[in-house]
């Protein structure tokens, strides 16, 4: 089982977009059973007394014109315990990369593939849009679709995930 843990700052945009769009991938290759997929937040700005806000609208309505749905999925905020219970903890951008590494006490270099950056993948250091602020959903949804395509296709040429 490979365990992914998208992360962005709040768990309502661009993480559970990432989340359900590599799960609308695997699950049409039938693969879904390799997988665990799941996403959360950096800070607890979208969760009030211990609950998670929904996926921001604009950000449902972008998956769902592409058939994707992301219903019950509410904000989780990352956990120090789940640098040891993900195999891949992949951010958006490098602030959230810097507080996974404050949040799990571990650095990005200490195991190559645990904490990177999604757009690593194809070969880009760039961060992906955030939404929220530029709120051109479209193409988030776009480079976050090209991150998880090279995600897979790096599982699939480093043996961790075969044909």
């Amino acid at each position: 089982m490979i365990k992914i843990l998208f992360v962005c700052h709040g768990n309502i945009c661009r993480s559970p977009m990432a989340e359900f769009i590599l799960k609308d991938m695997v699950q049409k290759q039938h693969i879904s059973n390799h997988f665990l997929i799941a996403s959360a937040a950096t800070s607890t700005e979208e969760i009030w007394n211990g609950i998670g806000n929904p996926v921001y609208p604009p950000a449902r309505e972008e998956l769902a014109r592409h058939g994707i749905g992301c219903d019950g999925k509410r904000a989780v905020q990352l956990k120090r315990s789940d640098y040891d219970d993900y195999d891949y903890l992949i951010g958006m951008d490098t602030m959230n990369i810097r507080n996974m590494e404050r949040i799990t006490g571990h650095k990005r270099g200490e195991n190559p593939d645990k904490i990177r950056l999604l757009l690593e993948y194809t070969g880009r250091m760039d961060s992906i849009s955030d939404p929220w602020y530029s709120g051109n959903f479209e193409v988030t949804y776009e480079d976050l679709v090209e991150g998880c395509q090279a995600f897979l296709r790096h599982l699939k040429e480093t043996g961790k995930l075969g044909e």
